[in-house]
């Protein structure tokens, strides 16, 4: 069950969090057509509010409470990511190189990332081109949201120049 359901330029975002252990558990893109869902708690209207302000300024920060997910390999990889300023890209080969580890499991992990915007696998692409977004290839939704998220950056990026 999410705990929020929120609009985004490029559909909705849903949330979900624990608010017995205090964090937050997922953040998932959704399509234009999810039912909204105002937040149910005050993490959950806190974690909206960070990602709202994500999509009005793209170098906006987050200091959410995340669930302590993932293998060491995948949260290394997501650290990695963390470090990739807005507006700045790097190849899967790039990480993978950073971390000592190998493109397609950095691609991997950047799929298996329940906190995309928070920690911003959007910011990896191939060496050849966009790469596939959320374990997509292919021009579908997810692919319109990293080109959109790519983009949102790009423009706030030039606009500091």
């Amino acid at each position: 069950m999410l705990s929020a359901v929120m609009d985004a330029p490029f559909g909705k975002v849903g949330i979900r969090v624990n608010d017995a252990a205090g964090v937050v558990e997922l953040i998932e893109y959704l399509p234009a057509s999810a039912e909204p869902r105002a937040a149910v708690s005050p993490l959950a209207q806190r974690a909206v509010a960070q990602i709202a302000h994500y999509f009005e300024t793209a170098d906006a920060s987050f200091d959410l409470p995340l669930a302590d997910v993932g293998t060491p390999f995948q949260r290394r990889v997501w650290q990695a990511m963390c470090a990739i300023a807005p507006g700045e890209t790097r190849t899967y080969g790039d990480l993978a190189r950073e971390i000592d580890g190998v493109p397609r499991a950095v691609g991997q992990a950047c799929g298996d990332n329940p906190f995309p915007i928070v920690i911003p696998c959007h910011r990896v692409v191939a060496a050849n081109g966009l790469g596939g977004f959320n374990h997509h290839a292919g021009d579908g939704f997810y692919l319109r949201v990293k080109r959109w998220l790519l983009a949102h950056e790009s423009a706030q990026q030039a606009l500091a120049l």
